[in-house]
This record gives C-alpha cells, structure tokens and sequence, in this order.
C-alpha cells in the first residue's frame, strides 16, 4: 500500500514505516501531523483525486529537524575577470509516515 502525498508544494510517494525529509515543519520532534492533501491511494485498487482524495488521511510523526549538504552556486562572467562563489544548506525536518487511511 502506498500514497502520494503533497507537502509544501512538493509530492513525496509514501508507505508505511518510510522515513523522508520535508521542507522545514512548524513541529517538534515527535509530534504527529495528519496530511490531508493526499493525491493517489494504492491499497490493491488504485484511487485517484480530483485533486485530493476526501477522507483520506496520512499520518506522520516528526523525528529531527537538520540541514541537507551545502549546495555552492558558482557564476563566472568569461573574460570580465568576474566570479561569485555562493553556498546554501537547505534545513529540513524528517518525518516517519506512521499509517494511511483511505
């Protein structure tokens, strides 16, 4: 059985007992957080929403927050004697799907 599920404007597919790293959540570690913007449930027979699927529901609880590896952006301006060396660290919080009720 498996979902996919919306957060944060992204689409994650899930089952149960996954582990996955989301855009950082207003949550602390283990608190519980039900999705209810659940796009496609497979439990044998394949549900799809329009856009979202009514009364179902993924429930997930939060583990750690943290930061992803440094990402470095570098930009160079040939023959301009121009260079830029930037670098970000996405924070992210990582869930674990406890259960999907469709």
């Amino acid at each position: 059985m498996y979902a996919i599920i919306k957060i944060g404007g992204k689409q994650y597919k899930v089952q149960e007992g996954d582990y996955l790293n989301v855009d950082k959540l207003d949550a602390s570690p283990k608190e519980k957080i039900e999705v209810k913007e659940v796009l496609v449930v497979n439990n044998g027979d394949l549900k799809i929403g329009t856009p979202y699927i009514e009364g179902a529901v993924v429930e997930l609880e939060v583990v750690t927050h943290g930061k992803d590896k440094k990402v470095l952006i570098f930009k160079k301006r040939r023959r301009k004697d121009s260079k830029l060396k930037k670098g970000f660290r996405r924070q992210h919080t990582r869930v674990k799907v406890l259960s999907i009720k469709a």
